[in-house]
């Protein structure tokens, strides 16, 4: 059975900071757990096998290609991104440039990383809300440094393309999808996500 994401709204006066969040996420490590802009925290459910396993090959087939064109670092679903209205993310593929993540300090890269992706992918899973993944997918668009995000709703064979300060763009069964420019050379097997 699936489940929709627990929502805790916290009191402003029991707000936690940065690293307080950081040490209840590692107390909780069991758990994906996000934080939006207004400090609610939102405990996800585990995914599917099906799910778990596509997602799984988005990561991979962006790994191979992140490590053959060594311009950047490829992340997974655990990873916590820090974004600059405060809200707390972890996209479920992620890919930053090279010279943005050297110009973190080793400290910040330990912690939640404290900057948006370059690209991010979020895969809808049978439990999620389409509009509210897409309300996610328009908060990355306008975070500085974000240039490319997609969002896969495999049930209905749907691609929804998004780039800062451009409309939402929707492919309809695509058998790949291309990184553009922002991935040179990355398109994405559809078969492996359907």
């Amino acid at each position: 059975m699936f489940s929709s994401p627990l929502v805790l709204q916290i009191p402003s006066s029991m707000q936690m900071t940065d690293e307080q969040f950081f040490d209840f996420c590692q107390m909780n490590r069991d758990l994906r757990i996000e934080r939006n802009k207004f400090g609610e925290i939102s405990i996800i459910p585990p995914t599917g096998g099906t799910t778990g396993n596509r997602g799984g090959n988005i990561f991979g087939q962006l790994w191979v290609w992140s490590e053959q064109d060594s311009t950047g670092i490829t992340f997974d679903s655990s990873t916590g991104f820090k974004l600059s209205t405060g809200a707390n993310r972890s996209p479920d593929a992620s890919w930053i440039k090279l010279e943005r993540w050297n110009s973190l300090s080793p400290k910040q890269q330990e912690k939640f990383v404290p900057i948006c992706p370059d690209f991010v992918v979020e895969l809808k899973s049978p439990s999620d809300n389409l509009q509210t993944l897409k309300e996610k997918m328009e908060e990355y668009m306008n975070e500085p440094g974000i240039q490319l995000g997609w969002l896969i709703d495999r049930k209905q064979h749907k691609v929804y393309i998004y780039r800062p300060g451009l409309s939402e763009e929707c492919l309809d069964n695509p058998a790949t999808v291309s990184g553009e420019s922002v991935l040179p050379g990355f398109f994405l097997n559809m078969s492996k996500v359907w």
